[in-house]
């Protein structure tokens, strides 16, 4: 067997030149045909004449270029001749079969080789009996050219495939090539894209550092076209106060800039057109102010709304105003004071002409302690008269306190006040009137406080003084008219207690500009106090002085006799205890200071040296002494409900009275 391998290798043989692995045969038949394929397959679709473009690794390396064109080995057949000797069609047509029969030999052995324990050359050297190889190989070439013609069009058919399997692979071949030469477009796009987003991002950096340095100083000397816009064009609103707070706060960084040494040239092309936007506001600014100045002199107008809605809402302007322009501002100033001083004039007159029309307890001389009730009345301090008054009692107190323990703390108004037809004491006009000062110099106070903030506290004072100084003249004026002619105690000390109400209000008010006004009206009212105590005084020491029996009977109970049997209590000590109890319940918080001591005790003494003299027109001593103990008793009743220092001097002074009637 292994002499005709080596025989079949002679180069005389073509058909036994070829390797066993290219015997035709089923399963060599068509694993040549797979192999032919497969290296037509791996041949012809990389068998390209143009190479990749360098793309990028993912380290950035270029990939390597392919060989344009490989060399087929020498020793590999031409995959067609292969498929044409498999088919067997022209081969069949050339040769005769049968002569290739005795060359063809099976494919692989059967069984394993038998050596007999000798060595290859002597196994060779051994002479083995031939067997009838050339009937056998007759019949296996007879057999595999049987299964090759049941087989051909199978072969045909895988033939047509793989053709086609070439074509779809020149195909892809194509559209590879062309998708690299793109993708290398798209490669050389894309680092120009990242090498301009370099210098994009290099100069935005490089703006942004210019921004961070340029910025702040371009955004002080910047102003706003909008802001600008409103000042020239728009409304005086909130927008507008706005917009000039903004032009200010420009106007000082750039005046901050100009005038130190880091400025530059920038700010001296900005400083012309703030010139003209502040000529414009100033102008604008005094227009409104004089506007709402004189819509204060329309007639019936309330002042107090202009200035809370017009005027306080914007104070800035004025502000701004006496920043820029002081002199301006000082004439719309001037101007204010003068609008207002005739408003509240006229408003006072008007008002106080109303309280004119109040009915008031008419008075004179001879209401006084010693004063005769039958004489004839000696002129009116008003013009009311006594006529179609109620009974009045000017020695007690009654009900008048409820004007100072009330809790109405409301003037009356005008037409109120002309519309009451009932009687009332001194202190009903001057309450009122000095309670429409009080509320109306407050409110304006606080405007001039919060308006103009921009002047100092004392031009402020000096100007709330300045619009009431009228006012104040006419509060004078009406406190002496009240009190001139009156002989009323009483009222002229609850004209002091409503005083000095006004003056605490004011004072919790924070308003000191209404001192010299209350101050004044103290001045008024104190003196006239003490000279109608004296009034009472000296009253009291004329009845003393009258020994004659006609004047002593017109100051009894009984008149005639029955003063000497009698030892009732005198009624001018009912009188006495009356103005006492009085002058006790006004003088509750009196202070050490207030004069009413003094003329209270000046009083006191007057009347125990009346009684004395009265109590010596008794029978004996015994009647004396009852006479006098039922006259302190009496006072003593009277004035048991008051309270404070004063009250507990008198009822101690009266206590003593008492006990040394009781020695007697």
């Amino acid at each position: 067997m292994w002499r005709d391998r080596i025989a079949s290798q002679s180069p005389g043989n073509r058909n036994a030149s070829l390797p066993r692995s290219q015997l035709s045969s089923p399963y060599n038949g068509r694993a040549n045909a797979a192999r032919a394929s497969s290296t037509s397959l791996l041949l012809t679709p990389s068998d390209s004449t143009t190479s990749l473009p360098g793309t990028r690794a993912t380290n950035g390396s270029p990939v390597k270029q392919i060989s344009a064109q490989q060399p087929r080995p020498a020793n590999v057949p031409d995959p067609l001749e292969v498929l044409r000797g498999i088919i067997g069609k022209e081969h069949h047509a050339e040769k005769n079969i049968p002569e290739l029969l005795p060359q063809e030999r099976p494919t692989q052995l059967v069984g394993a080789i038998d050596f007999d324990g000798l060595s290859l050359e002597e196994f060779l050297a051994k002479e083995e009996p031939t067997p009838p190889k050339r009937v056998q190989d007759s019949h296996v070439n007879a057999q595999t050219i049987q299964q090759f013609e049941q087989e051909r069009d199978k072969f045909q058919d895988l033939h047509t495939s793989i053709t086609g399997c070439d074509e779809v692979s020149k195909s892809v071949e194509e559209y590879l090539n062309d998708f690299q030469i793109e993708l290398g477009a798209v490669s050389a796009e894309i680092e120009t894209l990242q090498t301009r987003s370099t210098q994009l991002n290099a100069m935005l950096d490089n703006r942004r550092n210019v921004e961070r340095l340029l910025g702040p100083a371009v955004e002080e000397i910047s102003i706003s076209p909008k802001a600008v816009r409103s000042i020239v064009e728009g409304p005086i609103d909130e927008n507008w106060v706005r917009s000039l707070n903004e032009i200010d706060a420009r106007t000082t960084a750039i005046e901050a800039k100009a005038s130190s040494s880091s400025g530059f040239k920038a700010i001296e092309d900005v400083r012309p057109l703030l010139v003209d936007v502040k000529h414009k506001a100033i102008e604008r600014i005094r227009d409104y102010l004089v506007k709402q100045i004189r819509a204060m002199r329309s007639p019936n107008i309330n002042a107090q709304i202009i200035q809370q809605q017009r005027l306080v809402k914007f104070k800035d302007l004025f502000s701004y105003l006496a920043k820029v322009h002081s002199k301006l501002a000082g004439e719309i100033s001037q101007a204010y004071i003068n609008t207002m001083r005739w408003y509240y004039t006229s408003h006072f007159n008007r008002y106080l002409q109303a309280l004119d029309k109040i009915k008031i307890f008419p008075s004179d001389r001879n209401e006084v302690l010693g004063g005769d009730p039958s004489a004839p009345r000696t002129g009116n301090i008003l013009s009311s008269g006594r006529a179609g008054s109620v009974a009045h009692d000017p020695f007690s107190l009654g009900r008048r306190i409820d004007i100072l323990r009330g809790g109405n703390h409301q003037a009356i108004s005008s037409y109120l006040a002309e519309e009451d037809h009932t009687f009332h004491g001194i202190e009903v006009p001057f309450r009122n009137f000095n309670l429409a000062v009080v509320d109306n110099i407050s409110a304006e106070y606080s405007f001039l406080t919060e308006f103009f903030c921009a002047q100092t506290f004392d031009q402020i004072s000096r100007t709330a003084v300045e619009i009431f100084l009228p006012v104040f003249t006419l509060g004078k004026n009406l406190t002496k008219k009240l009190i001139e002619h009156t002989t009323d105690s009483l009222g002229i000390l609850m004209c002091v207690r409503l005083n000095q109400y006004s003056a605490f209000e004011l004072q919790r008010r924070k308003v000191p500009v209404a001192d010299s006004y209350v101050n004044g009206t103290n001045m008024q009212l104190w003196p006239r106090f003490q000279v109608v105590m004296d009034y009472h005084g000296e009253s009291l020491k004329r009845v003393g002085s009258n020994t004659g029996r006609s004047a002593v009977s017109a100051l009894s109970i009984a008149g005639g006799d029955d003063l000497k049997q009698s030892t009732a209590p005198h009624f001018l000590t009912q009188r006495f205890g009356q103005l006492l109890h009085g002058i006790l319940v006004l003088s509750s918080d009196a202070g050490d200071d207030e004069p009413v001591s003094n003329s209270l005790a000046r009083l006191a003494a007057e009347f125990d040296s009346l009684l004395a003299k009265l109590s010596r027109n008794g029978t004996d001593a015994k009647h004396r002494e009852r006479f006098l103990f039922n006259n302190y008793s009496l006072i003593l009743t009277i004035i048991s409900d008051t309270q404070g220092k004063l009250a507990t001097e008198q009822k101690k002074h009266l206590d003593e009275m008492l006990k040394s009637c009781s020695k007697r």
